[in-house]
């Protein structure tokens, strides 16, 4: 993959995260802040922040989150960015870590 490919590839995933983020925010008790590229998650109970950031020169997707360090591949039979050990989507796992970090099951779409 090209870096122009992951660029586009990594714009459209982050802006897909960022809409369901907020739609599920205020019911799921946290708050969604874009910062420099990267978005940032806090939680007040209990308390906590998730980073998720693109890493153009790795060409995967971090997220930092619950004392963890995850880091998503593409994967073009799934067309999105991919925990490979996993294989959780990005949306898939952020409502997982979301519902871990809550107690609250989350499904973001």
């Amino acid at each position: 993959m090209t870096d122009q490919e992951f660029q586009q590839r990594a714009d459209a995933a982050m802006q897909r995260l960022t809409q369901a983020l907020y739609r599920a925010e205020e019911a799921a008790g946290f708050e969604t802040e874009e910062r420099s590229g990267a978005l940032h998650l806090e939680f007040d109970n209990p308390p906590g922040i998730f980073v998720i950031s693109p890493n153009s020169s790795a060409g995967q997707i971090w997220i930092s989150a619950l004392s963890t360090s995850f880091k998503l591949d593409w994967s073009g039979a799934a067309a999105d960015f991919v925990l490979t050990h996993s294989g959780e989507p990005l949306l898939t796992l952020m409502g997982r870590l979301i519902g871990e970090q809550t107690g609250n099951p989350v499904a973001l779409a």
